[in-house]
């Protein structure tokens, strides 16, 4: 089934970091892997993270450049056959784990390079907003970034082939290296709730619809039409709804959970 190696980025997340950390190692087996990429926090990150040390296999906590600098030192440093990245206001679900290996033993084939699922977005009190996460399909992957990212599982052979993360993004990095192999990447779907994550942050930062933008045109190839049109419905739906979501009411479009 391979060797799972989970990797998380922290920087003054002591709201969410040790509710995050007992997600993960209270399912971790021997075989395992958990390493987290600190970049000099200020808060008491650092006391979470040395309360769990015995259960995390590595950390360090220097400088760096933003999120995928620090998720490119955690791959240096990695040993597992599948790569899992997770936020430090994220939280694996019971058994996350146990059902990608089901999976990946039940249908996986070797050539498989990418498995995601679906993730249940809250608010910083837990409620529910919305299930988002699809099927990887490249006509609509290449245009629109609607897979669950977090939580989801990178072959090692991934990096090998197309190549770590582009610390020029910020927010999109993460999009960008899946868009590298185009049609040829093989995907799989774990139709499975594996994760929760807090919704703000980074996935509501503007810059984030600049960066999607760039990685489709540089990237994915996509006309410069095309790219502004998408940018323009999806900044626009996601305007309204988190427009709305302010007094209380939670928009979802056609094709949402």
């Amino acid at each position: 089934m391979g060797k799972i190696t989970i990797i998380t980025a922290t920087y003054n997340s002591e709201k969410y970091l040790e509710e995050s950390i007992k997600s993960v190692i209270s399912q971790l087996s021997k075989d395992d892997e958990y390493i987290i990429i600190d970049a000099l926090s200020s808060d008491s990150t650092m006391e979470i993270i040395s309360k769990y040390s015995d259960s995390i296999n590595y950390w360090i906590s220097e400088k760096d450049e933003g999120i995928y600098d620090a998720w490119n030192k955690g791959l240096k440093v990695a040993t597992g056959d599948w790569i899992m990245f997770i936020g430090s206001d994220d939280f694996l679900k019971p058994n996350a784990i146990k059902l990608y290996k089901e999976f990946i033993y039940d249908y996986v084939s070797k050539d498989c390079l990418y498995i995601s699922s679906k993730m249940e977005l809250v608010d910083e009190n837990k409620k529910k907003i919305r299930i988002i996460g699809w099927p990887w399909v490249w006509g609509i992957f290449k245009r629109f970034n609607n897979i669950a990212h977090p939580g989801s599982l990178h072959a090692v052979g991934l990096f090998e082939k197309y190549g770590n993360y582009d610390t020029s993004y910020k927010i999109c990095g993460d999009y960008e290296l899946l868009l590298r192999p185009k049609e040829r990447l093989n995907a799989m779907f774990l139709d499975k709730i594996t994760i929760e994550m807090t919704y703000g942050g980074a996935s509501s930062n503007p810059i984030m619809f600049k960066e999607h933008y760039k990685a489709v045109i540089n990237t994915a190839n996509t006309s410069k039409l095309i790219a502004t049109c998408d940018f323009c419905v999806q900044f626009s739906k996601t305007y309204i709804k988190n427009l709305f979501r302010k007094i209380g009411i939670n928009i979802k479009y056609r094709n949402q959970y």
